[in-house]
């Protein structure tokens, strides 16, 4: 199993002299540094942006070809008897995709340039990165005479500080593709680890002379993963001596990683555009963004920041608020670059968004949206809009948790609005806040011309928060209109669902049609539940305008919308759709059985739903039957099934005869439904008495008995007796060690033998011996035979 541990890389030598003078964290065995277009500028160097990520994760970067090309221009010569890089092939090995890398397909001679190139390709790590940790690690892109053990551990995977390096990632070909591989699972899990991006982090100098932290902002995920990798900061010493040594509170290996990528490659950041990062405080209705940001072509300019909730902007300003941490960790941009602002907003789930307006090169920014949950300090409800014959049905509900009374509605038809108050009775409502009361209910019927109208209505806020949008709806009141009625309720019971409501048709004071659909299976039920409640606002219609109806279904999850039956003009009308979980009403559950010798133990699960209380379990040997009980504690059970609890399991355990035998389980019903088949199984016993064999020859001083028992009941040496012409003559073990037994029965291991002398008086006898059972089964008799001896 690969350990997912940094790789051990803080420890190196920088030169025989340097040797015994410093601790060198990661740096790579290097002499003076090769003349480079691009050679590395310590003022370059960015803690928190060691490599940008489309630098780090660019897969495409380099070829096979070029990279065996950068091989042979940094080492055109190896020493002699030495195998370098641009020369190192291996068989490489076939390994599975997983969500970090794509797999690799092995092959049986591959150079380290292809092996880079393909690991790179399918990890999504850049060539150059892997050929820069190959450095860094074992200098193994410049050492004309690299070891077996440079090869061995080339990007130090698997060698953590505190243990020896895993045999199971040693090799060229399995460092690299699990190195690589380990950055992703980096990139993937960002927050399983304690370097994180966005966020400040104390980066230890020196692993071990306490020499304290230096703060840093990590930029992105690449600059994480580098530091998860090797966790250590250069301090000002390294830096100053950027090809050499510092001072003992000095690390090198992230410095050496990025001083030899821009050597060898150029600038490992491509940053023109702002840089920062922010955080979201939150509070009842509001939001504080907090966070700073630079922008590397105007330091000192304070750059205007937009910031975003759920898509809608809140506001626009400048990021000039007093950060000196942000000054001291970026030296001549000063201290003004800060953002604190706080916003109102409506609550619930939020989506934080911030952007950074660019200036000069670049692009503008937007850092990684945050989402965050805010408890409104708004009006909560909402409000569906119907039609009626010449008017429109408000309903709903709304509240402001600033005050118990009930709020003012407006309601805007059309544009033109008029105030009404939330004042009807909702018993659900005040179940769900507590202490506020059950008056703040919608409930109104409004006049409205024959037409199409725009309907929103809002609750008028209290105290801190906006005002509430509870719905808007485009309504087409007709001379004919549709049903109206709402599905308050459903719930499932045995062998379905119950469902309830109410709907009236203004066509007809007559009960009407009401059509249930689970899925494209229809029901049809009628009105014929007293609602008085309904009749006041629709005079006209039918007293019994409700619906309470018990609906068939099969078990499973079931998606339920309830129609009004259009009488007259118009067309039927959706009540409702809700989603229900439906149980059958008989028992269900399952047995798996196990046979050792004569001995059948069935084990399994079994509940009725209709009842929390274990059940009886009837079971059946070849059709005789056994009474049980469901009673075993089952934590696995419970946590499906976690409204029945556990004590439901099964474990009942029968004595046969050796054979075939048929084994049934049934759960006994209680309440509606019938028994239930748990499951039949077809399973063979054996006879557990002993087996084996003996066989008695003549020797010099009388007879040799040998041979073998086993006893399926148990792994240990039998006994066994031995009888001469019906006498009994000893009593021994089977406990010889016998190869050839162990290989024909394995699980019994090899210690069954029997090799015993008997001196006899000359002349003919009787041998028998047996083999003395235990457990179930009785003795058995492994050979009588006739000798004769003189």
């Amino acid at each position: 199993m690969i350990r997912y541990a940094r790789a051990r890389t803080w420890l190196a030598v920088f030169s025989t002299a340097l040797c015994a003078a410093a601790l060198l964290v990661g740096v790579s065995v290097t002499v003076a540094p090769s003349p480079s277009a691009q050679a590395a500028n310590a003022a370059d160097w960015n803690p928190g942006n060691i490599i940008d990520d489309a630098t780090f994760y660019d897969a495409n970067a380099m070829s096979a070809s070029d990279i065996q090309a950068f091989l042979q221009q940094r080492l055109p010569r190896c020493s002699a008897g030495y195998t370098c890089l641009k020369d190192y092939r291996q068989p490489t090995a076939s390994i599975a995709a997983d969500r970090y890398c794509n797999g690799y397909v092995g092959a049986p001679d591959e150079s380290a340039a292809t092996i880079i190139d393909r690991v790179a390709r399918s990890c999504g790590v850049s060539q150059k990165v892997l050929l820069v940790v190959l450095e860094k690690e074992q200098s193994l892109i410049t050492d004309p005479s690299p070891s077996a053990r440079q090869y061995n551990y080339a990007l130090g995977q698997g060698c953590p500080d505190t243990a020896p390096c895993d045999s199971a990632t040693a090799g060229l070909f399995r460092q690299l593709y699990y190195g690589a591989r380990q950055y992703e699972i980096y990139r993937l899990n960002p927050a399983s680890f304690g370097y994180q991006a966005g966020k400040w982090n104390n980066i230890l100098y020196h692993p071990y002379n306490n020499c304290g932290t230096q703060r840093v902002y990590i930029e992105n995920q690449a600059t994480a993963g580098l530091y998860i990798y090797t966790p250590y900061v250069p301090n000002a010493a390294a830096l100053a001596n950027l090809y050499g040594t510092g001072d003992g509170c000095s690390s090198y290996g992230n410095r050496n990683f990025w001083r030899l990528f821009t050597d060898w490659f150029g600038t490992t950041s491509t940053q023109n555009s702002p840089f920062g990062g922010f955080n979201v405080e939150v509070d009842r209705g509001l939001i504080t963004v907090l966070g700073w940001a630079l922008d590397p072509n105007e330091p000192s300019t304070a750059l205007t920041v937009t910031v975003t909730a759920n898509g809608e902007q809140l506001g626009q300003f400048a990021a000039d608020d007093n950060r000196p941490d942000v000054g001291a960790a970026y030296p001549g941009y000063g201290d003004r670059h800060g953002i604190r602002r706080s916003f109102e907003v409506v609550g619930g789930d939020t989506r934080v968004c911030v952007t950074v307006k660019n200036v000069g090169a670049g692009a503008d920014t937007t850092f990684e949206c945050q989402s965050v949950r805010v408890e409104t300090a708004s009006p909560y409800g909402g409000a569906t809009v119907e039609a009626l014959a010449g008017g429109l049905k408000i309903t709903g509900w709304t509240l402001d948790t600033d005050t118990t009374e009930p709020l003012a509605v407006h309601v805007y038809i059309d544009g033109i609005g008029s105030a009404y108050t939330a004042d009807a009775s909702r018993p659900d409502v005040g179940a769900v806040f507590p202490g506020m009361g059950d008056n703040h209910g919608i409930d109104l019927a409004l006049p409205a011309a024959i037409g199409t109208h725009e309907v929103c209505v809002y609750g008028i806020n209290v105290g801190r928060g906006m005002n509430k949008l509870l719905g808007c709806s485009s309504i087409t009141v007709s001379q004919s209109p549709d049903p109206v009625g709402q599905m308050e309720d459903i719930f499932p019971e045995p062998g379905g669902f119950r469902v309830r409501g109410w709907a009236v048709d203004p066509n007809t004071s007559d009960p009407l049609n009401v059509h249930i659909y689970r899925g494209s299976s229809g029901t049809a039920v009628q009105t014929t539940v007293r609602r008085d409640d309904i009749l006041a606002q629709y005079p006209n219609a039918s007293v019994t305008s409700g619906f309470d109806a018990h609906v068939d279904a099969p078990a499973g999850a079931a998606a339920v919308c309830a129609y009004g039956i259009n009488v007259g003009w118009g067309v039927n009308t959706t009540l409702g759709c809700r989603s229900v979980q439906i149980l059958s009403g008989n028992p269900f559950g399952g047995i798996d059985t196990a046979v050792t010798g004569s001995t059948i133990r069935v084990r399994g699960w079994a509940i009725d739903p209709d009842t929390t209380a274990s059940i009886d379990v009837h079971f059946y040997i070849d059709g005789v039957g056994t009474a049980g009980r469901a009673d075993i504690d089952r934590p696995d059970v419970g946590d499906v099934y976690p409204g029945y609890g556990p004590r439901h399991g099964i474990d009942a355990s029968f004595e046969v005869a050796p054979g075939v035998h048929q084994v049934c389980a049934y759960g006994i019903n209680r309440g509606p439904g019938g028994n239930a088949l748990l499951g039949c199984r077809q399973v063979t016993a054996v006879d557990p008495s002993p087996f084996g064999g003996t066989s008695v020859t003549e020797d010099q001083t009388g007879i040799r008995l040998q041979g073998w028992t086993i006893d399926p009941d148990s792994t240990e040496a039998l006994t066994i007796h031995v009888y001469v012409d019906g006498i009994g003559t000893a009593i021994a073990r089977a406990d010889v060690l016998r190869p050839d037994v162990a290989r024909a029965y394995p699980s019994a291991g090899g210690a069954h033998g029997i090799d015993l002398r008997f001196a006899l008086a000359k002349g003919s006898h009787t041998v028998c011996t047996y083999a003395i059972n235990v457990g179930p089964g009785a003795n058995r008799l492994l050979g009588c035979q006739s000798v004769v001896v003189g």
